[in-house]
């Protein structure tokens, strides 16, 4: 039987800039962006966003505002009919949340070990936006290939539904993302132990939450 690694076919580095120009068009001209610490991302080699998720809208935002292109991994329900076509043509990646999806893992390696920029939502799915509950996948990528952790906030993507549509914010309305400092989210020493992992997490959950917090202060939400 193939392996996954065969089977994956890397994300497109060419549809993920494109993605990012539409994201651009659609996120500027429907809203108003307002973008913090871009400067912060490091302009060439592996990144990991790990970005809060309280709104449908808050990974295009992302691929809108950030300074490089950026693959997400996006549950695999999104990749139906045209839309995952364009999902796939735009550089993104499909998950199975519900198991350990080694196709996406080896594909969001690959990217990584390529000096990609990979978008992580560490809760898992929507809610509150506050990386209160963070799932182990993000400390796996982060450790694994040594990536440094960018946390992003978006804010304001939730705040109230829009006149038109009630699934998005209100026309022209300001979302503010806020890039934070990279940080290393191993220790050092390389191992990945279930208690390396066990420790990674909770200290990008406390770097994640400081982000949030720092984020609250500068954008005045």
């Amino acid at each position: 039987m193939p392996s996954a690694r065969r089977e994956a076919s890397p994300p497109s580095e060419k549809g993920a800039e494109v993605g990012r120009r539409i994201g651009v068009g659609l996120m500027y001209g429907l809203w108003r962006p307002r973008v913090l610490g871009a400067w912060k991302v490091p302009a060439s080699g592996p990144v990991i966003f790990a970005v809060n998720h309280s709104h449908n809208i808050d990974g295009p935002m992302v691929m809108g505002v950030a300074p490089r292109p950026t693959h997400f991994l996006i549950k695999k329900e999104a990749f139906i009919g045209p839309l995952g076509a364009f999902l796939t043509g735009i550089g993104q990646l499909k998950v199975d949340r519900t198991a350990a999806d080694r196709a996406a893992i080896t594909q969001a390696l690959d990217l990584l070990a390529a000096g990609g920029v990979l978008g992580i939502f560490p809760e898992g799915t929507r809610g509150e936006g506050d990386f209160a509950s963070l799932r182990a996948g993000l400390a796996y990528f982060a450790v694994r290939s040594g990536a440094p952790v960018v946390p992003v906030a978006v804010m304001g993507s939730s705040d109230r539904p829009g006149r038109l549509i009630k699934a998005l914010p209100p026309v022209r309305s300001r979302v503010d993302v806020v890039f934070g400092d990279p940080f290393d989210a191993g220790d050092g020493s390389g191992r990945r132990t279930r208690r390396a992992l066990d420790e990674a997490t909770e200290r990008i959950q406390k770097q994640l939450t400081a982000h949030l917090e720092n984020a609250r202060r500068l954008t005045g939400r």
